[in-house]
């Protein structure tokens, strides 16, 4: 069986967030993905398998199932555009978040994402103990997100992974105006085994709202700050986020199995 390592948001590898990408003719058993997972040990690993409309479309981290990730739906519709789908110019996937379409727009691959709830929750000395130093501002929805007011304060963050399990969210993304963006973000989710995730689209859901209101712009140009660092386009259109990014392949290999 095939698979694909693509470092997504970002056009070099070595940089971005990594995911691999498996198309299949059919569903292999759900053990076997999450062990796939777990021995690719990357923040996710995406599953493929073409349907009548698109593909149907699943996401495994080491610590199981979720129900959305942008980066690697990029890099899944990076693979599908570059190799099984060379003359389309849309694929619509079909996920546990509904349906997402994904399309290319110039050099950029554009996905198509359902917003997040910013749903406002009061700041805590656990949030602050967490993640060392105090946020402004606190939504949750799926995910936690810690508004601070410094670019340099996200950048120096050393959280105690311990206490960010046992904060509210599946995740927790930090975010603050930015320098030379609009806007700089992390995010980590210990509870998944990822302490901090590279580049990550579906906070951007939640994120790109935030932004979008605050700053009034119709559109946002994102650096989430990890070591890797990655670059997103978001856009908010039709209670929709649009999140715009380019890939580079760094692997091709046979799983054998």
């Amino acid at each position: 069986m095939k698979q694909y390592i693509v470092d997504a948001f970002t056009d070099v590898v070595f940089h971005g967030n990594q995911a691999a990408v498996c198309i299949l003719d059919e569903w292999l058993p759900e053990k076997m993905m999450i062990d796939i997972a777990a021995e690719n040990n990357l923040s996710e690993t995406a599953f493929a398998v073409k349907v009548a409309d698109g593909y149907d479309l699943r996401w495994f981290t080491p610590g199981g199932e979720i129900n959305l990730c942008g980066h690697a739906t990029l890099a899944t519709a990076y693979v599908l555009f570059k190799y099984y789908e060379k003359d389309a110019g849309r694929i619509v996937f079909h996920t546990l978040s509904g349906d997402l379409f994904t399309g290319r727009r110039g050099d950029c691959i554009e996905m198509d994402f359902p917003v997040y709830g910013l749903n406002k929750v009061p700041v805590t000395n656990e949030m602050a103990a967490a993640m060392g130093a105090a946020p402004k501002e606190a939504y949750l929805d799926r995910d936690l997100l810690l508004v601070y007011e410094d670019e340099d304060v996200i950048k120096n963050l050393k959280p105690d992974i311990d206490k960010v399990k046992l904060l509210d969210g599946l995740g927790v993304g930090v975010t603050a105006p930015g320098k030379d963006y609009d806007c700089v973000s992390r995010f980590f989710v210990p509870k998944l085994n990822i302490n901090e995730d590279p580049v990550t689209g579906s906070v951007h859901c939640m994120i790109t709202p935030y932004w979008i209101k605050r700053l009034g712009k119709s559109s946002l140009q994102a650096y989430q700050a990890s070591k890797r660092g990655g670059k997103l386009i978001c856009e908010l259109r039709d209670n929709r986020v649009i999140i715009s990014g380019r890939a580079a392949i760094f692997a091709v290999s046979e799983l054998m199995i």
